[in-house]
């Protein structure tokens, strides 16, 4: 079937693009090999989550989302050395290069890791094997329900901004990863990266004065990230306010061919 076809078309590219990742990551000095990694980790599980129930997805979208929340700490950390370099506070940058280096030698190393590329690479011939036509309309329920559950969401203004923004970074991965299931018009889609980019800025600078409170060295940024944070979340309120009806109107429904 040409459904099957494609994801496992999907899956290749990722699983290359995975391994190239882990090879730069190697080079200490590729400052984007570990945010590529958590992509491709991302673009997997947008894949394999809505495909839960078949042979083998349940335990590769956990390996991926363990592989996720392991990785997550070091990108953090990796931001935030990136925002001291901007302000030419070099010491403090490089402290912690040194310790993100190490981290990630550590990453390297560690199980899940090793044996993930093993895992997502045997995975697709078990998914041509075994999948069954009822895969298909289980798709297409999960994506829909995805869209309900941020739908949901933006109606409630007391809604948690942090699950706000996963939501809405689940969304806009699973559109790119089904298109014609999950079909969104470029004003929704911008929408959707617009919110999602706001979120992320007001979330780095919640950690960075979080991490402040406890890192001395911070302090000289303190008050500059508070001002950023504020405004951050001014704007991505702003922008989400736009997002709710930019996915009603301009939100074809899923495809059940």
């Amino acid at each position: 079937m040409a459904f099957i076809e494609d994801i496992v078309t999907q899956l290749r590219r990722l699983e290359t693009a995975l391994n190239e990742a882990l090879l730069r990551l190697q080079q200490a000095q590729d400052s984007e090999a570990l945010h590529d990694l958590r992509v491709c980790l991302r673009r997997i599980r947008s894949l394999l989550r809505p495909l839960r129930g078949c042979p083998g997805a349940t335990r590769l979208d956990r390996a991926a989302a363990e592989l996720g929340r392991l990785t997550t700490p070091l990108r953090d950390l990796e931001v935030l050395i990136a925002e001291l370099a901007r302000h030419r506070l070099d010491w403090q940058a490089n402290v912690r290069r040194s310790d993100l280096q190490a981290r990630c030698r550590q990453l390297l190393t560690h199980p899940q890791l090793i044996d993930f590329p093993s895992l997502l690479h045997a995975w697709p011939r078990r998914f041509r094997r075994t999948a069954r036509r009822t895969a298909k309309y289980r798709l297409n329920r999960r994506l829909q329900r995805q869209q309900r559950q941020l739908r949901r969401a933006l109606a409630d203004t007391g809604y948690d901004r942090h699950r706000l923004r996963l939501l809405i970074k689940r969304l806009r991965y699973a559109a790119e990863a089904y298109p014609q299931r999950l079909p969104l018009y470029p004003e929704a889609t911008a929408c959707l990266k617009a919110a999602q980019n706001a979120l992320g800025d007001w979330h780095d600078r919640e950690v960075w004065c979080l991490q402040a409170e406890h890192q001395a060295d911070l302090w000289p940024l303190l008050p500059l990230w508070q001002v950023e944070q504020r405004q951050a979340l001014a704007r991505a309120d702003t922008l989400l306010a736009a997002l709710s009806p930019a996915l009603a109107a301009k939100t074809g429904g899923a495809s059940r061919s």
